[in-house]
């Protein structure tokens, strides 16, 4: 609908006032592509025409798209300046100095300020792209995009001095970040303390989302040098690197800097570059150099020096120093190990006597991470790097007659490094331990007594508790009173999975740190493990409560135990499936409690044996794209290998026997404001022995992933 401009000025000329967006909707619901003409009608039925790009911002006021494409013969906005094409505006921060321009007048002024008046209407991550009419498949279908995209942006700040950050504090933990290991917070006050006494100009956003440190060039050299980039996975994923090296760009007309060859954002650093070289694992990128001389001899230093060549200013280097000679310390002590006489080495390294030895709070032999802190996974596999043991560990199993305590002592068959010494069922004291091959066991029927003094002894250095709920508590209260506090116990049960004093061991969402320093951990549900997995990548996308995801979960009839109910008998399953526990299960508590978002959780029961599947119903606040939902879930996870995401919908026929989940079947409705996420897990294996497992791998100081099929 519009209204005249000025009948008796322009005639039939009008101003939109109103979007019927209905018609629209629906052709895009039947698999049409509505094409509009500049035209609306006023209240009496009179056809007028409308200024075509203040008609699509109203269209997208009333639509709310994640992007604006406006069609150009000039293919964007050009400098009229130095005649460049201009490839992104962020308003927040530009906005005002482009007004400023001189030639920044007439259409292209009202052009900015009509988009900026939009955009500020819409959510943050929508955006504007002004692109010639050749490039819509490339700014529609690739991730380059083309002409001049605008958008919002973020507004970043800059520091020259450590004065001028407000808070020192959150610059330290912001350069730690992702770069944990042996001295790093040490090496960052060194670092700083470097900063105090050479020039330096840091960029970054309000919530240290980035940060970017560069070196200015100096009397020597007309080079500048990026010193350090940081930036977590949001920041990535909303634009703030591309904001940060614009600014770059700006300030410093050269610039250089070098990055891990195994870097995940290589190509994007690359794409910032206009020349590259690499050497033992690392790669120089550079622009502004336009002299074949420059560039034979910056290649030429780089090639001789590596990082070197920038002296002792790139935080990464020192990093990668600190973290090579923990690993040479190490080296050397196992090395001293190796070449005591053996009565020395059976005494260090006891098989029957030895103690558990006392863990640190950080693997000292772990490698640094990559040199830029660019991963899009906040919480890494550790993998080998855990690997800080070379004896193996004595374990007790007390509740080995399910069949996840099978499970369990299936894994332990093939590991390594534990020695399955004790295996408790009251049911089946007496007999032999079937399953078991590298020696003859026998079930035992230990009580809290019993493991008491075996703690006392400190026989055992883990401790899995294979309890029905409720059970454990006075084995654990044994343990505790026995005075062996550096002795693992891993609770199958739901019984600590909300007390404070315990680590949740769900290595995938919980910092693994956390994991491989604690000495009392709390396995997580099978339904939870996986629930948790397939909500995690989209809470900061979630709209807010009381909107709450919902899980539709069917498992097999294995996780209801072995004890005969109408639950796990097959005649009564055939042809049904059982609903129960439809509000406040234990496991909507706990997938609630630790993802911090009320979720329901609506539990059944199938004829299957084993195998979890999951349809889970997420409610967005802003409008997404199912491409969007699962680069999400691809970049959280990159690197799990527990942890598999798929286009295809997961089934459990595929999943029974594996030892990982499986996520994928994105689906978003066609509103943009509900994401459908289909997972599978095998409840037995990784959503209960296999992660017992991997938790136990992680507490005692072996690789993650050691006696854990992987495919």
């Amino acid at each position: 609908m519009a209204d005249y401009k000025d009948k008796d000025t322009y005639q039939f000329v009008g101003e939109v006032n109103q979007i019927n967006p209905t018609s629209l909707k629906a052709a895009i619901a039947d698999g049409y592509i509505p094409v509009l003409t500049c035209m609306a009608e006023s209240e009496d039925g009179q056809v007028l025409n409308v200024n075509a790009d203040k008609a699509a911002a109203e269209l997208a006021r009333a639509l709310v798209p994640l992007k604006i494409v406006y069609l150009s013969e000039k293919g964007g906005i050009h400098d009229k300046e130095t005649g460049k094409l201009i490839e992104a505006i962020n308003l927040d921060e530009e906005y005002d100095e482009y007004m400023k321009k001189p030639w920044v007048i007439h259409g292209t002024r009202s052009k900015i300020r009509d988009i900026k008046t939009l955009l500020d209407d819409l959510p943050r991550s929508s955006s504007v792209a002004i692109i010639h009419p050749e490039a819509l498949e490339r700014e529609l279908f690739t991730h380059s995009g083309a002409g001049t995209l605008i958008r919002r942006g973020t507004k970043l700040q800059q520091a020259s001095s450590l004065a001028e950050f407000e808070d020192v504090s959150k610059l330290k933990q912001t350069l730690v970040r992702d770069r944990e290991g042996f001295d790093s917070a040490a090496v960052v006050d060194r670092y700083l303390e470097s900063l105090n006494t050479r020039s330096f100009r840091a960029y970054f956003d309000e919530n240290m989302e980035a940060l970017a440190i560069v070196l200015p060039p100096t009397d020597s050299s007309k080079l500048a040098q990026l010193a350090t980039l940081t930036m977590t996975r949001s920041a990535w994923l909303s634009n703030i690197a591309d904001n940060v090296f614009q600014n770059l760009k700006r300030d410093f007309p050269k610039l250089a800097w070098t990055v891990k060859q195994d870097d995940e954002n290589l190509t994007w650093f690359s794409e910032k570059a206009d020349g590259s070289i690499a050497r033992r694992g690392e790669v120089l990128f550079w622009y502004g150099i336009e002299s074949p001389e420059e560039v034979r001899e910056l290649m030429s230093e780089f090639v001789q020096h590596g990082r070197q060549m920038f002296g002792d200013i790139n935080l990464e280097s020192q990093l990668h120093r600190a973290a090579a000679a923990a690993e040479r310390i190490r080296a050397g002590a196992a090395n001293l190990m190796g070449n005591r006489p053996q009565q020395d080495k059976q005494q260090a390294r006891g098989f029957s006597t030895s103690a558990r030895p006392a863990r640190p709070s950080v693997t000292s032999a772990i490698t640094q991470k990559r040199g830029y802190a660019t991963t899009t996974n906040p919480n890494p596999p550790l993998g080998i790097k855990n690997s800080d043991k070379d004896y193996p560990s004595k374990v007790a199993l007390i509740g080995a007659r399910g069949y996840t305590g099978q499970a369990l002592i299936d894994l332990l068959n093939r590991h390594p490094n534990f020695d399955l010494c004790h295996v408790s069922s009251r049911e089946l004291a007496g007999q032999k331990l079937k399953g078991y091959e590298r020696k003859e066991i026998t079930y035992e029927n230990l009580s809290p007594d019993d493991v008491r003094k075996m703690a006392e002894n400190k026989e055992i250095d883990c401790w899995v508790m294979a309890l029905p709920n409720g059970v454990c508590k006075p084995f654990v209260d044994a343990i505790d009173e026995s005075g062996h506090k550096e002795a693992l116990i891993v609770d199958l049960s739901a019984d600590y999975r909300f007390d404070s004093n315990w680590t949740y061991g769900l290595p995938e969402l919980v910092q693994r740190g956390k994991i491989a320093s604690a000495n009392r951990i709390s396995n997580p549900g099978c339904y939870a493990t996986a629930a948790q997995l397939g909500i995690a990548p989209l809470i900061p996308h979630l709209a807010p409560q009381p909107a709450q995801p919902t899980v539709f979960g069917v498992s097999g009839y294995s996780g209801a135990g072995t004890k005969p109910s109408p639950k796990n008998d097959v005649q009564n399953l055939t042809n049904n499936l059982i609903p129960y526990s439809l509000t406040d299960h234990i496991h909507e508590r706990e997938i609630s409690s630790q993802l911090g978002q009320d979720v329901a959780f609506i539990p059944h029961v199938a004829v299957w044996f084993q195998g979890i599947h999951h349809t889970i119903s997420l409610p967005l606040a802003e409008k997404m794209v199912s491409r969007d939902v699962r680069q999400l879930y691809q970049d959280r996870y990159h690197g799990e290998k527990l942890v598999a995401v798929r286009g295809e919908s997961p089934l459990v026929k595929n999943i029974a026997g594996k030892h990982g989940v499986e996520i994928g079947g994105f689906a978003v409705h066609s509103g943009g404001k509900r994401a459908v996420v289909n997972v599978t897990i095998d409840n037995l294996l990784k959503g209960a022995a296999t992660q017992c497992l991997q938790n136990m791998n992680l507490a005692l100081g072996y690789a993650e992933y050691e006696g854990i099929p992987l495919e």
